[in-house]
């Protein structure tokens, strides 16, 4: 979880790139804490049992460390995935939704749906202005029309002009 203390870390001194500011910070702060993590975890691993939770969470954490420490290598890379398990979590709720679409091109246009609603998020845009803004423009335009003005990442630089 990223603290208040990370974040007032990333004023950069003179010269530094933002990135280069929080790698620091976390090689200063957040390497020792985890360095007595891991050796006390080595320490407590042979005498805990390994078909309990505490022998579980002991052994995946100790596969996983490489994963678990390699944020404190790049500062662009985030302290956790919170925004990839947000935009995942309509998907992974949308899945039992997906067991009733009655036809493939029924489960492609949710798909596409889907794509369209977290492309809007990502561009800033409100998904419902945006789809407003498209259902009210796609039938006014020719079959063959150029309709790429239309996509939400496109969107957003028309709204802000």
């Amino acid at each position: 979880m990223k603290g208040k203390r990370e974040t007032r870390s990333k004023k950069p001194d003179t010269g530094e790139t933002k990135a280069d500011s929080v790698r620091r910070f976390r090689q200063q702060h957040s390497i020792p804490v985890l360095t007595a993590l891991k050796v006390w975890l080595d320490e407590i691993a042979p005498k805990v049992l390994p078909d309990t939770k505490l022998g579980d969470a002991v052994s995946y954490t100790l596969n996983q460390w490489d994963y678990l420490t390699r944020y404190t290598d790049d500062g662009r890379m985030p302290i956790d995935n919170n925004l990839l398990e947000r935009d995942i979590r309509v998907f992974a709720t949308g899945r039992k939704s997906w067991l009733f679409s009655d036809t493939t091109d029924g489960a492609k246009a949710s798909a596409v749906i889907y794509s369209l609603m977290l492309t809007c998020r990502a561009c800033g845009v409100e998904p419902l202005t945006w789809l407003r803004h498209a259902l009210t423009e796609l039938p006014q335009r020719a079959v063959d029309a150029d309709i790429d003005d239309l996509l939400p990442f496109n969107f957003a630089q028309t709204a802000t002009a």
